[in-house]
């Protein structure tokens, strides 16, 4: 610190000499603190170089993270792990599952509609409605009516209930269909029984398909693992398994099957159109893995996911077939090569090793030269 001191003495200025002024320095007997001056002249106390501070206190750092520079060479470092995010799950509620609904045979509605329509006759026999000629038809007795009173209007609102509820009830399940019974907005049960039956004709009924179905979609952007654009079309074997998650559970399980398709298309690779059968496996069990899993809360069974028809999107649709073609032309340019190559070496090395000809270098290069342009020139006129 002496040394710094004295070389910034030397370097400074000589303070002019000048008589002390009143009250300054000389006078108190004070000396004033001393000022070291830096090249950006700032001014820097003396006794603050000589302070005593505590200790280093640690400060927390983020790590670094360093990657690999593109062109440089460079070998990549560490990364800090990244946690992978976690899918929600999709859950529907659990009180939603299919039971079964509580129905009667048919033979009951019609036995309770029958029963109703007689006692609507009878009660006109009653009130006296009935004809004296209709009445001798059928073998009633004649009978003097009062009319219609309160009895009588009565006994017509019972019969005539019992009468719309008897065949008002009555349905026919069929095979393959079923029927979701919901009582203001409450979910009341499942029919899949087939004949006839007799329900209650409060609920509300909405038929279901439960039979196996399939469904080909309409051409959907998909990409090949290059991240060429594409359009795939697929063939979704699948049906209803949970008719109440399937009906209650979304607005249209049609629909939702279908995004859940698309979305399958946009995650997993789809090879074009002239590439082995093995990648076509493997995508469509993957897209038939991924779909189930979509469809499966919402009470659907997919069986198979398969790709039918992959073909390029417009946009690189004539850029993609000229580089095909580019490629087809280049492979039959390097096997016809190959064959004349192979062709002139079996030529030369027979006319040597039968010691028909002896060849030095030159010779050798001259012969290969003709052979070389002969072979060439009977393979163009050939495939012309």
């Amino acid at each position: 610190m002496s040394t710094t001191s004295s070389t910034n003495s030397d370097t400074m200025p000589p303070a002019p000499q000048g008589p002390p002024e009143p009250g300054g320095p000389a006078e108190t007997g004070h000396r004033s603190a001393r000022l070291i001056h830096n090249e950006a002249t700032t001014e820097i106390p003396v006794h603050l170089l000589f302070r005593d501070d505590p200790g280093p206190s640690p400060v927390p750092l983020r790590p670094a993270v360093v990657a690999r520079r593109q062109g440089t060479g460079e070998q990549p470092r560490a990364r800090r792990p990244v946690a992978a995010r976690t899918v929600p799950e999709v859950r529907i509620d659990p009180e939603l599952t299919e039971r079964p609904a509580r129905v009667l045979p048919g033979a009951a509605g019609v036995a309770a509609g029958a029963c109703g329509a007689a006692g609507c006759a009878l009660t006109s026999w009653w009130a006296g409605l009935v004809p004296p000629l209709a009445a001798e038809a059928l073998g009633l007795p004649a009978y003097a009516g009062a009319g219609l009173g309160p009895a009588q209007w009565a006994a017509y609102a019972a019969a005539g209930a019992l009468g719309l509820f008897g065949f008002g009830g009555l349905a026919r399940g069929r095979t393959g269909r079923a029927w979701v019974l919901g009582l203001f907005g409450r979910y009341r049960g499942t029919v899949r029984r087939t004949g006839l039956m007799w329900v209650n004709p409060l609920l509300l009924r909405r038929r279901v398909d439960v039979r196996l179905r399939h469904w080909r979609s309409e051409p959907m952007p998909a990409a090949d693992g290059n991240g060429v654009a594409l359009r795939a079309v697929t063939l979704v074997v699948w049906r209803v398994r949970d008719t109440a998650k399937a009906t209650l559970g979304v607005e249209d399980h049609e629909a939702y099957l279908r995004e859940c398709v698309e979305a399958a298309l946009a995650r997993v690779p789809v090879e074009p159109p002239g590439t082995v059968r093995s990648s076509a496996d493997v995508a469509g069990e993957t897209l038939t893995r991924l779909v189930a899993a979509d469809a499966a809360p919402v009470g659907l069974e997919v069986f198979s996911v398969r790709p039918v028809r992959v073909e390029y999107a417009p946009e690189v649709a004539a850029s993609m077939h000229r580089r095909r073609i580019a490629a087809l032309d280049a492979a039959q340019r390097a096997s016809v090569l190959t064959s004349v190559v192979d062709s002139v070496e079996d030529t030369v090395t027979r006319l040597t090793m039968r010691g028909l000809v002896e060849l030095d270098d030159y010779e050798r290069k001259v012969l290969v030269k003709d052979l070389t342009v002969a072979f060439c020139a009977g393979r163009g006129e050939a495939g012309a």
